[in-house]
């Protein structure tokens, strides 16, 4: 029976329940569970209170009674997530055991945990957890059913468990009515690790455990530690299990099946560029690519709002609205109208809510093989051209590389433009060797003659400080010119440094942009800094040397003085 926010009825109870402290007469299992459900797979059922798949408002309620959070004029809810406001890569661990031993790449990215140290974690976050209430969602990530995995998240925060059913593929209630789940996530911001006992760096940690098939994240209220966790999962499963890539990239369609696909760091416009009006998302940030073609490995988007504009970005604009969720937002005076100019908290600002706020979004997560891929990147340094057409061993090349650039002002101590490489334009997720992942997008994008593109939503006429940030109107130009064909017979420059095939032509462009030499007042200045981009990339690429293949190696600068 319906209520108030059209909550059922339980939810409301449990919300009112609330204001007196939630008494023994309560059931200790609330909301929609299994008949026979039960924690007991991760030893909590020593918890007060299990609040079992509450719907949004319910968590809404929640978490507004609680003081942990407030409503913005469109409705949304904005929470602080404290002192953590970003992931904390260096914090992140795999437990290494006979299943991961002799695949992860272990180093920095991936730093390895003994299995008695994570287990000593779980008991002492069990330990800490007993008798307080926490809040359980059965949710599922992969919209492919084949590999989809099911997982249960408990969070101590209402709004947390708001964010997972958000971002996470939501369950049908007769899904729901199962008790068997495949993965299990504990998060615990309000514990502690303790570096000398749980082979931790710090009181926060994120950790994963492949044989117990569970994600501890302890110390931080930050929810991307939840979904990262579970892409990092994802991104070890599906190629070994499923033979399945898995792509740190947005993708959308047109009315004609036309699939896309846009890798980028943050930053790129990875998200502001795949959320196209005229087009469908298929998902803003995870994908598996298959057999039948690529699919959205979550239900709803996780974007950043610092100086989010209506006119530039109106899919996201509208979509902040009851349901969804502001991290680390400030307001205006009126204290409900949010100020996405304002990064006094944190540049990284962020909002989830489910796809379907976005309009004509592809509901089911599915699309055929891509016609298109764009490698996005925000070249700082001035000199990759606007768009560019990759050969095979270029993308792979590429792709390898991840690159991109930080900006004077961005951090500390960055007076001038500083690359970025990030393997596979997601290594901070990615737990295999990246050349294992290169390999098999280049048999994905051979197989099924997809086109390759390259395109700088960076700078031009100058680097930073000197020249001024690529037109997002051009750039979508650019893009649309790409997927419809048009640049397919056009007359190709190519470029002395990085051997880069560009167009001489776009509709919509001044033909003066798409050469970025031609952009530049002074030509010896531009030939320097091409050489030095193009010398860091060579510096970046050395370490997959002995890895990588000699198709691979085609595709690297081809001049360097």
């Amino acid at each position: 029976m319906k209520s108030l926010f059209g909550v059922e009825r339980s939810g409301i109870y449990f919300t009112l329940a609330l204001r007196n402290e939630m008494t023994n007469s309560l059931m200790k299992h609330v909301g929609n569970t299994p008949f026979d459900v039960s924690l007991e797979a991760v030893n909590l059922e020593v918890v007060a209170r299990a609040h079992w798949n509450l719907p949004p408002a319910s968590l809404v309620l929640q978490t507004l009674l609680r003081g942990e959070g407030t409503l913005t004029d469109k409705g949304a809810l904005a929470v602080l997530t404290g002192k953590f406001t970003g992931r904390s890569p260096k914090d992140r661990f795999i437990v290494n055991d006979a299943l991961t031993g002799d695949r992860v790449d272990w180093g920095n990215i991936n730093q390895p945990m003994k299995s008695d140290q994570f287990g000593l974690l779980h008991q002492d976050m069990v330990r800490h957890l007993k008798g307080k209430s926490v809040f359980v969602r059965d949710a599922a990530v992969g919209a492919d059913q084949s590999s989809q995995i099911k997982v249960r998240v408990i969070t101590e925060k209402a709004w947390a468990n708001l964010f997972v059913y958000n971002m996470f593929v939501r369950l049908s209630d007769d899904e729901v009515l199962i008790p068997h789940s495949d993965w299990h996530i504990i998060c615990a911001p309000s514990f502690s690790a303790n570096p000398e006992l749980h082979g931790t760096r710090n009181a926060n940690v994120s950790a994963i455990d492949f044989s117990r098939k569970m994600i501890l994240i302890a110390g931080s209220a930050y929810t991307g530690e939840i979904k990262k966790g579970m892409f990092s999962v994802m991104n070890f499963v599906l190629p070994t299990v499923h033979k399945v890539l898995p792509m740190h990239c947005s993708s959308n369609v047109n009315a004609h099946g036309d699939v896309a696909v846009f890798f980028g760091l943050s930053g790129t416009g990875k998200t502001t560029l795949s959320s196209d009006p005229n087009r469908f998302l298929i998902g803003d940030d995870e994908h598996g690519w298959g057999e039948d073609g690529v699919f959205n490995m979550e239900g709803g988007c996780y974007a950043k709002t610092i100086d989010l504009d209506a006119k530039r970005e109106p899919q996201i604009f509208e979509a902040i609205r009851f349901g969804a969720m502001l991290e680390n937002v400030q307001f205006h005076r009126d204290g409900v109208t949010p100020n996405y100019s304002d990064g006094s908290i944190t540049e990284n600002t962020r909002v989830s809510y489910p796809i379907t706020h976005i309009p004509g979004a592809v509901e089911k997560g599915h699309g055929g093989h891509p016609k298109d891929v764009f490698f996005l990147t925000c070249d700082a340094f001035g000199v990759m051209p606007p768009i560019s057409r990759l050969k095979k061993e270029q993308a792979m090349y590429h792709f390898l590389a991840g690159y991109t650039a930080k900006v004077a002002g961005t951090e500390v101590g960055v007076t001038e433009p500083q690359a970025t490489f990030s393997a596979c334009f997601g290594a901070p997720f990615m737990p295999l060797p990246p050349t294992e992942y290169a390999e098999m997008l280049g048999d994905r994008l051979e197989e099924q003659g997809v086109r390759i593109w390259l395109v700088n939503t960076g700078w031009t006429g100058g680097g930073y400080g000197v020249g001024s940030r690529m037109s997002l109107s051009y750039t979508r130009a650019m893009i649309g010119a790409a997927m419809r064909g048009e640049l397919d017979e056009v007359e190709m420059h190519t470029d002395a440094v990085f051997g880069l095939h560009s167009p001489i032509s776009c509709p919509g462009v001044p033909s003066e942009l798409l050469i970025p030499s031609n952009t530049w007042d002074d030509g010896e200045a531009f030939h320097a800094s091409a050489q030095k981009l193009a010398g860091l990339f060579v510096e970046n690429f050395s370490k997959f040397e002995n890895a990588s293949t000699s198709a691979m190696m085609e595709g690297a600068p081809s001049q360097i003085l």
